[in-house]
């Protein structure tokens, strides 16, 4: 399980890839929709394969019902697929939503069967807007010099082909006393347009905080 935990301290990745309010992370939780599998108290502090599941629940829910997304994961058990969310791949027609197998069958986890819009990785991964009309940033990219991947810092965000979290960038420019032109004094392997992602990017999370 990859814990985000970088310089000693747990990071989160959470409401830039989801949606723009933690609020609604909070309400999935407390009503038993979805929980992270790292702890929860004091706050909550989701994997890797958390935010993958999570975005699944984003990405159906821009075509379906939150309450069939609810009943679809409560008969899961019922079915014998208790794994994590992020090993499934699902699949919607808007009214009900599928499980798809490998072989490209479903199995319906509401009760209402129909032709399934299959949800690949890449949809799930990408840019998409959310039933409210908020823009969900694509989750390896968030940015064009940002990226994500699963085995570095845990899946925190990065400036490219680095190992140089995004916030920590974002920290020396805000300051004021270090101009993006100067990061690379700091840290070579960091642009000046890699920095102003960055700093764009780390305004886009304190706002969803």
């Amino acid at each position: 399980m990859d814990a985000c935990v970088v310089g000693g301290r747990r990071r989160r990745p959470g409401a830039p890839f989801l949606s723009r309010s933690r609020d609604r992370l909070r309400h999935w939780h407390s009503t038993g929709l979805f929980s992270p599998e790292i702890a929860t108290e004091p706050r909550l502090l989701y994997s890797f394969r958390d935010v993958v599941a999570l975005r699944t629940v984003v990405r159906l829910r821009a075509s379906t019902s939150l309450q069939n997304i609810r009943r679809a994961f409560e008969n899961m058990p019922a079915l014998d697929l208790t794994e994590h969310p992020s090993r499934y791949r699902f699949g919607t027609d808007g009214r009900t939503i599928g499980l798809i197998d490998e072989a490209g069958n479903a199995v319906d986890l509401v009760g209402k069967p129909g032709q399934y819009e299959v949800l690949s990785l890449a949809e799930i991964f990408g840019a998409f807007e959310n039933r409210r009309g908020e823009q969900v940033v694509d989750f390896l990219r968030p940015r064009s010099h940002l990226e994500v991947r699963a085995g570095r810092l845990g899946g925190w965000p990065t400036i490219a082909d680095t190992r140089i979290g995004y916030d920590t960038v974002a920290s020396l420019v805000s300051g004021g006393d270090v101009s993006l032109e100067r990061v690379a004094y700091f840290y070579p392997g960091v642009s000046a347009a890699a920095a102003r992602d960055a700093v764009d990017f780390d305004r886009l999370v304190r706002d969803s905080a």
